[in-house]
C-alpha cells in the first residue's frame, strides 16, 4: 500500500512535470530561433529592446567563410547608417580623432611649427613663438631631411604623414634633421614636444582711423575670448564701425556663435534657437554683457560661410543690426552633439535644427536616398548657373519668406543672402590672370624669392616697415614674368596691362604671409578685395 500510494502521487504530478518541460523546451527555443517581427512570441518579447545588429555582427565574426574583424565591421555598419540620416552626422574613428576636434579645442600637443609641403619636403614657414621648436633653433625656410633617423624627403611625404610624424603626446621627444641653406650637412635636434595653442581670429587691425577689420577662420573654444580681446584692442585705437569677416568660415561651437553676436545686440534680443525631434526648443536671447551694441557693423560672407558663422550672420540679419555683404552662404541650419567612446572614437549625430530670429532655417535641401554628392557639389551648381555672377539668378520659394521688424524680406531653406551682392567678376580680360592664380604662379615665385632672398629680407624687422618700403619694381616684376613664361604662360599683353597692379599687389602679399602670416598678408591682400573695398565705401558713405 505504501507503494501505491507513492505511485498514485507521481500519477497525481505528471502534468506538472510535462508542462516544465514543455515550458522549458519552448525557452530554448526562443533562444535558437530568430524572433518574428510579426509575433511577439509565446512571452511578448520587447522587440524595441532587440539588438539586431549586434546579432548581425556576431553572427556575421563566428560564421563567415573567411575571417573579418568586428571593429570593422562595426565602423562600416555605423558610417551605413550615417548615410541614410543627413550630410553632418559624422561617425569619427579613434586614428583621425584628433586631427578633426583639435582644431575646435584651440591647442594641440606637437613641435609647434607651421610648414608646407614643397619639393616632396617638409619646408618649415616659422616656427610658433615661444614653441618647442622655436626654443632649441629651428627657423623659417628649415627643410626637414629625417625624423627619428627615417628618412621622410623624397619620399612622397603628405600633410597627414607630416602631422602623424611631428604630432604626440606632451614631454615625448622627437630628433628631427635640418636642412639649412648655407649650413653644410644635416643639423640635428631633439624636440620636445609641449601643448601648442591654436587661433581662430585670423587677423585684426585698422582699417582706417575708424574702421576696424577682425577675420574669424572658425568658432572654436577659444574663439569668444580671442574676439574679445581684438575688438578691445581696436576700440583703444579708436574703433567707431566693423568690417567683421566670416568668409570661409565652416562653423564650429554653438556657443561660440552665440557669445559674439551677444556682443553686438542689446539685452533680449533673440540670437537663435534649436529644435529636435528629440530636442525640445532652447531659445538663447543677448544679454547685458555686448561690448559692441553701438558700434556699426558690417558681415562679409560667401559660400563657404557655414553653420555657426550663419547663426551670427543670421542674427545680425533678421535683428537689423547690421549689413551683410558678399555673396550667398553655405546653408547648414543643422546642430551636431558629440558622443565619445572608450575607444577613442566619436560619433557627431545631427539632434537639432537651428533657427534664425525670425523663424527661418537656413538648411539647403537634401535627400538622404540619393546620396549627399550633389548637396556638396552644389556650389558649382551655383556657379554653373550664374548665380555668382548675378543676383538674380538666384530663387527662393516664396513659402520660405520672413520679414524682419525693420521690413527688409528674407528666406529660409538656403543660406545667408547678403544684403548687398558682390558679383564674381567674369571677363575675357581676366583669363591672364586667372592663369597665373591656377597654376599658382604668383604664389610660387613670391615664396622662392622670400626662400632664397630671407635674409636679405631680414631689414624688414616689422611688417610695418615691410609695408612702407619694400616695392615691387620693374626689375622685379620683369623677373617674375620670365618665371611665369619658363612654366609655361605666356605674356599676355592685354592681360598684362588690365592685371598688372593686382598681380603686383598680390605678390608683395605673398611675400609678406611668408614673413609676417596672415597679419602680413591680409592688410595688403584687402587692397583688391571687392567685398572689402565695398564695405569701406558703405562706412564712408554713411559719414
Amino acid at each position: 500500500m505504501p507503494y501505491m500510494d507513492q505511485k498514485n502521487r507521481y500519477i497525481k504530478y505528471l502534468p506538472i512535470l510535462f508542462s516544465i518541460v514543455l515550458i522549458t523546451g519552448i525557452l530554448v527555443g526562443s533562444r535558437l530561433t530568430p524572433v518574428s517581427t510579426s509575433n511577439k512570441g509565446f512571452f511578448n518579447i520587447d522587440l524595441s529592446r532587440y539588438d539586431k545588429l549586434s546579432d548581425a555582427v556576431n553572427y556575421i565574426v563566428k560564421e563567415y567563410v573567411d575571417s573579418v574583424n568586428r571593429e570593422d565591421l562595426a565602423e562600416e555598419a555605423i558610417d551605413g547608417i550615417l548615410t541614410h540620416l543627413d550630410p553632418h552626422s559624422q561617425y569619427i574613428p579613434a586614428k583621425d580623432f584628433h586631427n578633426v576636434n583639435d582644431p575646435l579645442i584651440g591647442n594641440f600637443e606637437g613641435i609647434g611649427i607651421q610648414f608646407r609641403i614643397e619639393n616632396d619636403t617638409i619646408m618649415v614657414v616659422r616656427p610658433i613663438s615661444g614653441g618647442p621648436s622655436e626654443k632649441v633653433g629651428l627657423m623659417a625656410g628649415d627643410r626637414i631631411v629625417t625624423v627619428d633617423d627615417s628618412l621622410i624627403a623624397g619620399v612622397g611625404v603628405t600633410d597627414q604623414m607630416a602631422m602623424s610624424l611631428l604630432k604626440g603626446k606632451r614631454g615625448s621627444k622627437v630628433q628631427v634633421g635640418i636642412f639649412r641653406r648655407g649650413v653644410d650637412g644635416l643639423l640635428d635636434f631633439t624636440i620636445t614636444r609641449d601643448v601648442i595653442p591654436t587661433y581662430s581670429v585670423d587677423v585684426f587691425f585698422m582699417a582706417d582711423d575708424s574702421v576696424g577689420y577682425i577675420k574669424v577662420s572658425k568658432f572654436s573654444a577659444t574663439t569668444f575670448e580671442e574676439f574679445a580681446n581684438a575688438t578691445d584692442e581696436l576700440k583703444y585705437r579708436g574703433m567707431k564701425k566693423l568690417i567683421f569677416d566670416l568668409r570661409q568660415n565652416s562653423g564650429g561651437y554653438l556657443q561660440a556663435a552665440i557669445d559674439i553676436a551677444d556682443e553686438f545686440l542689446k539685452k533680449g534680443k533673440l540670437i537663435v534657437y534649436t529644435e529636435g525631434h528629440n530636442q525640445p526648443r532652447e531659445m538663447f536671447y543677448a544679454t547685458n554683457k555686448g561690448n559692441l551694441e553701438d558700434v556699426d557693423l558690417i558681415i562679409l560672407i560667401d559660400g563657404g560661410t557655414a553653420s555657426a558663422s550663419e547663426i551670427v550672420a543670421g542674427a545680425i540679419q533678421d535683428n537689423d543690426r547690421g549689413l551683410i555683404v558678399g555673396r550667398r552662404s553655405f546653408g547648414k541650419g543643422l546642430v551636431q552633439r558629440q558622443l565619445d567612446f572608450i575607444d577613442g572614437s566619436a560619433l557627431r549625430l545631427t539632434v537639432a535644427r537651428y533657427y534664425t530670429p525670425t523663424g527661418r532655417c537656413i538648411q539647403k535641401p537634401y535627400d538622404a536616398s540619393k546620396g549627399f554628392e550633389d548637396y556638396y557639389e552644389e556650389s558649382y551648381h551655383r556657379y554653373e548657373n550664374g548665380e555668382l555672377q548675378v543676383k538674380d539668378s538666384i530663387h527662393f520659394n516664396d513659402s520660405l519668406k520672413f520679414v524682419t521688424p525693420g521690413g527688409k524680406v528674407v528666406y529660409g531653406g538656403g543660406g545667408i543672402m547678403p544684403d548687398v551682392f558682390i558679383p564674381l567678376e567674369k571677363d575675357e580680360k581676366w583669363v591672364y590672370y586667372n592663369k597665373l592664380i591656377s597654376k599658382g604662379l604668383i604664389f610660387r615665385y613670391a615664396f622662392e624669392y622670400t626662400d632664397k632672398d630671407r635674409e636679405k629680407l631680414k631689414k624688414y624687422d616689422s611688417f610695418e616697415k615691410f609695408n612702407s618700403e619694400f616695392a615691387v619694381d620693374k626689375s622685379f616684376f620683369n623677373d617674375f614674368l620670365k618665371y611665369t613664361e619658363s612654366k609655361g604662360v605666356k605674356k599676355d599683353k592685354e592681360g598684362l596691362n588690365f592685371a598688372e597692379s593686382r598681380i603686383k599687389i598680390l605678390l608683395k602679399a605673398y611675400i609678406a604671409r611668408n614673413l609676417y602670416d596672415d597679419k602680413g598678408f591680409y592688410p595688403i591682400y584687402l587692397q583688391i578685395d571687392d567685398a572689402y573695398n565695398r564695405a569701406l565705401k558703405i562706412f564712408t558713405e554713411k559719414n
